[in-house]
């Protein structure tokens, strides 16, 4: 499968700031090409790049105040290596996090889908998130976490994935969040999916149905939003003034929820 990802952001700063981006697709990913430009002022900035446990590639850097553009784009070629499944993730992704307050939906998780394992649970959670919740363009809030979620029924992306989390956890499965590049989404933007290890490998869990996951690509892992952010400031105020992602690829495939899948 030939995939091509790409995002463009304009940035407005206000002073001097530290700023981390998380856009590039994460290290492993077969590349045909792969380019990253970031203009302060007209004049180039060049990035350190850190590569974090799970692959996640963070490009930082300090910038002074002005107008920023990145760019950002990649052509990946077939399907990478499935990612590193580590000792540490049992334990960091059964706890809960900032996001995916798992300690406080456990008796909604027990009640809902007790004697539910392996697949069919995955199925079962992806599928009573997508029931109970309506996807609202603009609805969330950074603060909101999947206890939120489900109490306001609404939300994008990040909020389906973190009320997914939640549950699983609360059903000792280990599952986590993933920032990545969708082809077939629509709006296009950047994508967040929940992942859960069932049956020894990561699996794919997307409540939404946006974009079939199989096609997906990996930016960043983590605990939940706090972790994959696309881009973080310290010091100073920035405004996004404008984002554009795209993603496509050359065949699309159909995407049944009913079947395990894997971020690839």
């Amino acid at each position: 499968m030939l995939r091509n990802v790409s995002a463009r952001l304009e940035l407005d700063i206000s002073g001097r700031t530290d700023m981390v981006l998380s856009l590039a697709v994460a290290h492993g990913a077969r590349l045909n090409s792969e380019s990253l430009s970031i203009v302060l002022n007209g004049a180039p900035i060049e990035p350190r790049e850190i590569v974090d446990r799970h692959g996640s590639r963070l490009h930082t850097m300090v910038s002074e105040a002005g107008r920023m553009t990145i760019d950002y784009s990649a052509e990946i070629t077939g399907q990478c290596e499935p990612a590193a499944i580590d000792e540490l993730d049992r334990i960091i992704y059964l706890r809960p996090s900032r996001y995916c307050e798992s300690d406080t939906l456990l008796p909604t998780a027990h009640s809902e889908f007790s004697g539910i394992q392996g697949l069919d649970l995955l199925a079962a959670v992806g599928t009573w998130v997508q029931e109970r919740l309506y996807y609202v363009p603009g609805s969330s809030r950074v603060t909101d976490g999947a206890v939120g979620t489900l109490l306001a029924r609404q939300g994008v992306c990040r909020d389906y994935a973190h009320l997914v989390i939640a549950l699983l956890r609360a059903l000792d499965v280990p599952a986590r969040m993933v920032a990545v590049y969708a082809p077939g989404l629509s709006p296009m933007d950047f994508h967040a999916v929940a992942e859960a290890f069932i049956d020894g490998q990561w699996h794919a869990v997307d409540a939404t149905g946006l974009a079939p996951r199989q096609s997906l690509v990996r930016i960043s892992t983590g605990r939940d939003a706090a972790d994959i952010a696309f881009l973080t400031n310290h010091w100073s105020n920035l405004t996004l003034r404008d984002l554009q992602v795209l993603a496509i690829a050359d065949v699309l495939p159909i995407d049944d929820p009913r079947q395990l899948a894997e971020i690839r």
